[in-house]
């Protein structure tokens, strides 16, 4: 199976890294970025579109075709975000393009970047946990083919992209004890972008991935990977 991927979030440190992943995988043939500002990646597979406005992506539905996967990494902290900007950023418009997406491609696989300790039930304490499980029903509630939600915590970086948030290079060398110390709580950036495809290639049993979810799909296509070498 060959896989076209479109992208959000390419210019923040999960979108890249996701990104690194699919330019370097044999089964992705084409990747399409939409960001405000350009990623400043060239690649043969690689087409980016600049758009300024990630509410309303009506002008750009004749470039959405021929697309089965969507990996859908855009987001903010939300850390000192209202909950009115946090919920237009993380579930507006994400569910502006992915709307577009699943109408255009029926068969598409839909992946997204969620958190963990998500609240599906959207009544939680905590606002981002609310609107991320507001983000997430939503998402599962598209007639796309299939619909992944990645609860991911701690990502390991992966080394050599630029886009790498200050907090995680100041953890990078604490990661692989924390990781050994919990290991349902952290994963690694590369795994991510292979469960990604994995789940494209491959569906899950789950809708819904924790991270150890997470880890286990990315194992499968690591050990494909070693099989054919």
């Amino acid at each position: 199976m060959s896989i076209n991927a479109v992208i959000t979030g390419s210019t923040g440190m999960v979108g890249e890294g996701v990104l690194h992943e699919c330019l370097n995988h044999p089964n992705v043939d084409s990747v399409l970025v939409i960001n405000r500002q350009s990623c400043g990646i060239e690649h043969p597979k690689l087409s980016e579109i600049i758009h300024a406005d990630f509410s309303d992506f009506t002008a750009l539905e004749s470039s959405l075709k021929g697309y089965n996967a969507a990996y859908l990494c855009m987001g903010i902290t939300s850390f000192r975000a209202s909950e009115e900007v946090y919920t237009r950023i993380t579930h507006d418009m994400t569910l502006a393009l992915a709307g577009p997406l699943v109408k255009l491609n029926p068969d598409i696989t839909l992946t997204y970047v969620s958190g963990a300790g998500t609240d599906g039930t959207e009544s939680g304490r905590l606002m981002w946990t609310r609107v991320k499980g507001k983000t997430e029903n939503a998402l599962l509630g598209l007639p796309a083919k299939r619909a992944f939600m990645f609860r991911a915590g701690g990502i390991t970086p992966t080394e050599g992209l630029k886009n790498t948030y200050t907090f995680y290079k100041i953890l990078n060398p604490f990661f692989p004890f924390l990781r050994r110390l919990m290991p349902n709580s952290i994963c690694s950036l590369e795994e991510i972008g292979l469960a990604m495809i994995q789940a494209t290639l491959s569906g899950y049993h789950k809708s819904i991935l924790e991270v150890a979810d997470i880890v286990d799909l990315a194992a499968n296509q690591l050990d494909k990977g070693k099989s054919s070498g």
